[in-house]
């Protein structure tokens, strides 16, 4: 390891091309890298998807976005011209070192030679094969045939290795005041009650193997107004109105939707003030845990990394032979580790964490 180098590296430039939730996940190990220098200067080269959350984050600096060839939700192209482009416009920013990010599954080769051709000296990564040249500090990727971490961990170990540390290791996201104003009035004018509990529940998901039942949401959701009286804030993207409105009309309870009305920010600021989360195990589970809000994940077991992370929660699977499949859509076609999962237990668990709170 170039420990001494790194200690010198001023400018930095953190490499996690994925989506929100992973771009929240590597909070932790951005604030590591900024503590073991405080005049670092971090920038996060991330997707179009990730950019969002990443101007969020008080430990990055400046935000660069590329959609990566090698990831599966980048839009198709022709030639690698804009490849060829992001290599050269890395190297006029003249970086000291390149940090890159990934879980197990991913290959972080791709990546490093970018690096390698953006002439950044320093290149640090996980990898189970040898780099040779492509990595100037190579971790040897103990995942998962060794063991399994959360992605929090596997991150903050990767920066370890070069003597970036931290004693705060919760995730992060940057909320003002204005934005907290701007939801509240959202709430006010729909009718919430901000001064009695209400909670947020976040039906929708990008992989259909991450997808809780709607009829058992709406299952849940008609016990926890009965039960508790509390009220119901549906949270999505424009395009889950429909999946919303269905599961609305089913629970034939009290709530309001704010679908297709919430940036990432105005979602943030929203959660920093609710009193849980009920969501299937996707992005706005990891902003909930950045803003300290507890949460029942509905958590598919599609892979064992994405748990909540240091906040207040219940995850909620049912067994499967078929687990840790990572597939986008179930392979078995029963999605019974969600399936399996009652309404009841959902209620049960955010009694729990309401009577915490």
């Amino acid at each position: 390891m170039s420990v001494p180098a790194w200690a010198h590296a001023r400018c930095v430039l953190a490499v996690r091309l994925d989506t929100l939730g992973d771009v929240v996940m590597t909070t932790p190990a951005l604030r590591a890298l900024r503590t073991a220098r405080p005049d670092r200067r971090v920038t996060l080269l991330t997707s179009s998807a990730g950019a969002e959350a990443a101007r969020l984050v008080s430990d990055v600096d400046d935000v660069i976005v590329y959609d990566a060839p090698w990831l599966k939700a980048t839009t198709s192209r022709a030639d690698s011209a804009a490849d060829r482009a992001m290599a050269d416009r890395l190297r006029l920013l003249r970086f000291d070192g390149a940090v890159i990010f990934t879980v197990y599954s991913q290959n972080p080769l791709p990546a490093a030679m970018l690096c390698f051709l953006a002439d950044i000296p320093l290149r640090l990564a996980h990898c189970r094969e040898n780099p040779y040249q492509l990595l100037t500090d190579w971790v040897s990727d103990p995942e998962p045939d060794r063991l399994v971490r959360h992605e929090v961990r596997r991150q903050l170990d990767l920066v370890e290795a070069i003597g970036c540390r931290t004693d705060d290791e919760r995730l992060s996201l940057r909320v003002t005041e204005d934005h907290r104003r701007s939801v509240r009035g959202l709430l006010d004018a729909a009718g919430i009650d901000r001064q009695r509990e209400w909670v947020v529940v976040h039906p929708g998901a990008r992989a259909a193997s991450r997808r809780y039942p709607p009829e058992s949401f709406a299952s849940a959701c008609r016990r926890l107004v009965a039960e508790r009286g509390c009220q119901v804030v549906f949270t999505g993207e424009a395009s889950e109105r429909t999946l919303i409105a269905a599961i609305r009309a089913a629970s034939d309870a009290p709530s309001i939707s704010l679908a297709g009305e919430l940036g990432l920010v105005e979602l943030a600021a929203l959660l920093a003030d609710a009193s849980l989360l009920i969501s299937n195990n996707t992005g706005p589970v990891h902003v909930a845990a950045a803003v300290g809000t507890p949460v029942v994940d509905l958590y598919a077991l599609t892979n064992p990394q994405h748990t909540p992370w240091a906040v207040a929660h219940r995850v909620l699977s049912h067994d499967v032979p078929c687990k840790y499949c990572y597939r986008s859509v179930c392979p078995a076609g029963h999605h019974e580790c969600l399936r399996g999962i009652p309404p009841a237990a959902v209620v049960s668990a955010a009694h729990e964490l309401l009577g915490a709170r």
